[in-house]
């Protein structure tokens, strides 16, 4: 739990303000898992911060929650194509990716069993999307889209969660 929460903090996730009146207030749960290793051993413990995004509501706290996901077809294609011509393969796993995404107005109380004593009063202002909250993917699929776009890439016609960069003879397709 002190790991997810510094993580929390490092990336701004949020800062205290005054609660509103009328404000919809999200709570927040902690969610534990035991990660394993192949034979079976404990890896670690995994604790992470989940907003209970189902209290949110429409007009409110999100408006659009649609995100992109890659199609399976154009996901075994690329595939296809890579292997007949023997392109390199890498894998990308993007640890905490919901938390990159940023947000508008939205308040979540602060989190089990981390309240700051000084500042009981206090709500947490979200300024990057969390787990839970409805708008969390399509936050992160902008933010990330949009970087890609400055970086030179294009989505692709068929498939939105398709990028692809081509320049100088060189194709990456991501």
């Amino acid at each position: 739990m002190e790991e997810e929460h510094s993580a929390l903090l490092r990336n701004n996730t949020w800062h205290l303000v005054p609660a509103k009146q009328g404000m919809n207030l999200i709570d927040c749960k902690w969610v534990f898992k035991i990660k394993r290793k192949a034979d079976g051993s404990i890896e670690r413990y995994k604790a992470r911060l989940v907003a209970k995004g189902y209290k949110q509501q429409y007009g409110i706290d999100y408006e659009d929650t649609f995100s992109p996901v890659v199609k399976i077809a154009n996901a075994r294609l690329v595939l296809s194509v890579a292997v007949a011509r023997g392109w390199c393969l890498r894998q990308l796993d993007v640890q905490n990716a919901f938390l990159h995404g940023v947000l508008e107005e939205v308040y979540m109380k602060q989190p089990p069993g981390f309240e700051n004593s000084n500042a009981s009063h206090l709500v947490c202002k979200l300024d990057k999307a969390i787990y839970g909250l409805k708008q969390a993917p399509r936050a992160w699929y902008s933010r990330l889209s949009t970087k890609l776009i400055s970086l030179g890439f294009r989505t692709s016609k068929s498939d939105t969660s398709l990028f692809i960069y081509q320049k100088g003879g060189v194709s990456i397709y991501m």
